[in-house]
Order: C-alpha cells, then sequence, then structure tokens
C-alpha cells in the first residue's frame, strides 16, 4: 500500500509500504479516515521541530475507522469511527503515573518520533481510540487541536468572567480561543499579524483582534477599560517579542500558559514574576483519556469548531495540502483518506 513519507527536511515521496500485521493483544487495525496537518507537520517538514527524526511518516491528527481487533481490545470493536490519542506512552514512568502520559520520559508521538497515520491502514493500540459517537468524520482530526486548546485553557486557568489574551491564531490558538469563550470569560483578545487569521480568530469567537504591529496591548487595556491587565495569557506563537508584551501586560495575580516553541532564546523579567506573583506554566500536547471525555461534553453542549477548517485535499493532494498548511492563509487543513485513498493505484 502507498505512503506520504517526509525523507528529510523539504522532501516528501509517495513510497510503497508492507500491510500491517494483524493486531496482537490489546491492539486494533484501523483505516485511516480523516488527517489534520498540524503546525509540527510543516516544521518537520522545515526541519524546525526537534523532537522529529527522518524518514518519517506524518500524521498524528487523525480520524479513523476500526477494522479489526486483538484479543483483550474490548474498549473498541471493528466498524467504530475514533478519534486517536497520538501519544504513544510507557505506563510505568513518573509522569504516566501521574495520569500526565503527555510527557512520558520515553514519549513517542505518533508522526514525530513514530510513523504516523498518512497511510492507509495501521495498528495502534486500542486504548488509544476514543469512539466518536455521531461526531463527523472531519471533526475527528480536530479533537487533537482541540484537546491541546482545552488543554491550554486548563494550564492557564482563568475563571469565568475574567478577560483573557490569546497570542496567536494559528489552529491550535483558535481552539483556545473557542473554548475560553465558550468557558464565559468576559473579554477574549486575540493577537495575530496575519489578517486571515484575525478573520477567523473573529468567527471562533475572539471579542477583539488585534495587529501587534499596528496597536499595543496597552492600547487594546485603555479601549476596553481593563484597569488591572489581562487575568489570563494564552501564550501560542513562540514569538519571544510577544511572549516579553504580553507577561509585561498581565494583571497582578495573573497566569500564562506557554504552548509556542520559540525558536530563540526568551529573556524572561522574573521580576514581574515575583513583583505580580504570575504563575507560568508550559503545555506540551494535551492530558489523557479523561480530556476526550471533557471535550466530548462541549461538542455536544454546542461548542463550534468547523469554522477552523479551511481547506480539504484528498491523500492525492498532499503536496498542495502541506503547501496550504505551510502558507498563513489557512486555518486547520484537512486530507480526506476515505476514497481514494484506500485505492492503492497509482495517481
Amino acid at each position: 500500500m502507498k505512503a506520504i513519507r517526509l525523507e528529510k527536511p523539504g522532501q516528501y515521496a509517495q513510497v510503497q509500504i508492507d500491510e500491517p500485521q494483524k493486531p496482537a493483544a490489546g491492539e486494533a487495525l484501523v483505516r485511516v479516515l480523516r488527517v489534520g496537518i498540524c503546525g509540527t507537520d510543516v516544521s518537520g517538514f522545515l526541519g524546525k521541530m526537534p523532537f522529529y527524526s527522518y524518514p518519517r511518516i506524518p500524521g498524528h491528527e487523525l480520524g479513523v475507522e476500526v477494522l479489526e481487533t486483538g484479543p483483550g481490545a474490548t474498549n473498541v470493536k471493528p466498524g467504530q469511527r475514533c478519534a486517536v490519542e497520538p501519544y504513544l506512552n510507557c505506563q510505568e514512568c513518573r509522569a504516566c503515573r501521574a495520569g500526565r502520559g503527555n510527557c512520558c520520559e520515553s514519549l513517542k508521538v505518533l508522526g514525530v518520533m513514530t510513523d504516523g497515520g498518512l497511510r492507509p491502514r495501521f495498528v495502534l493500540p486500542a486504548r488509544k481510540l476514543h469512539p466518536a459517537g455521531d461526531l463527523a468524520p472531519d471533526a475527528l482530526p480536530l479533537v487533537e487541536t482541540l484537546g491541546i486548546g482545552y488543554h491550554a485553557v486548563e494550564r492557564g486557568a482563568p475563571q469565568k468572567g475574567e478577560d483573557v489574551l490569546v497570542v496567536g491564531a494559528g489552529p491550535i490558538g483558535l481552539m483556545a480561543t473557542a473554548v475560553v469563550r465558550h468557558a464565559g470569560a468576559r473579554y477574549v483578545v486575540v493577537s495575530e499579524p496575519n489578517p486571515f487569521r484575525r478573520e477567523l480568530a473573529t468567527k471562533m469567537g475572539a471579542t477583539l483582534v488585534v495587529d501587534p504591529r499596528e496597536r499595543s496591548l496597552r492600547d487594546v487595556q485603555d479601549e476596553l477599560r481593563m484597569v488591572e491587565g489581562f487575568d489570563v495569557v494564552l501564550e501560542m506563537s513562540g514569538n519571544a517579542n510577544a511572549m516579553r508584551d504580553a507577561m509585561a501586560n498581565m494583571a497582578h495575580g495573573g497566569g500564562m500558559a506557554i504552548l509556542g516553541i520559540p525558536t530563540e532564546d526568551v529573556p524572561i523579567d522574573f521580576n514581574q514574576v515575583i513583583f505580580k506573583m504570575l504563575t507560568v506554566r508550559g503545555i506540551y500536547g494535551r492530558e489523557m483519556f479523561e480530556t476526550w471525555y471533557k471535550m466530548s461534553v462541549m461538542l455536544q453542549s454546542g461548542l463550534d469548531i468547523r469554522p477552523a477548517i479551511t481547506h480539504r485535499f484528498s491523500f492525492r493532494e498532499h503536496e498542495a495540502a502541506f503547501a496550504a498548511a505551510r502558507s498563513g492563509d489557512s486555518g486547520k487543513v484537512i486530507m480526506d483518506w476515505s476514497g481514494e485513498a484506500s485505492d492503492d493505484a497509482a495517481p
């Protein structure tokens, strides 16, 4: 069968790979339906992701259908559509024992440290599959993106009625915007230089969207009569200047959750951390199984994440899909593998 493999930075290839083995105990054979293209995939393509290894079949934002289960895999059954938890954790280290398998000491993420879902079929631990119920296939790969955005909001811990700044309106920033708005924030301000993504942020529920090159955060606070600064900052950009500026405009006693991965050193003004008593937390991926349940509740209660999807491509259009994801004029890019992707005829 055919797969899409990143041979080295900047070079994708369509390759022939072996069919997967039958699922062993606790495993499931799945058919790939949808794959979301993530910033991690783009960084892998550009050679800028420190955790990436080559050659690698990308794809960790996945919607799949269960084809067959091995002995003891009782949480799913053939025919079910599922979202996929892409963090393959050891279940034994300190982080795993504490329920934080996303930061397992020997973590392997699908599509990053081990081959992912840009292939028609593969075998996964069944415990990493979450039955989707009546969620549409297009929503399934967004569950991972939504989960990370939700994790960011949990780590920032805004309370109902507080004011939140989201720095960066990439796909995860968009999801965080939707979640924090859904949770009852008073003002959700999004700082984003790209006009296409600023428009998306408005659709996802932002109160105010600003271009940081044209308006300062201080001006925003004056306009909204925010006397004390932002209660919570969700940093999604990885931009050093944006991080410093956001911290300078936080309220005393505020919280900051950082997801964006900087490409340069970020000098932190620890005097602000100390005298404002700021809480600064890092984010990597998302928490495990219980997060899926919480997101399911939100999706069932009306949280609409569909505006984040801006592009759809087939398996045979993988080059166009990754080009769209690398451009600034995209939200979430989805690849549909449900039809011709399962057809192994050459394009």
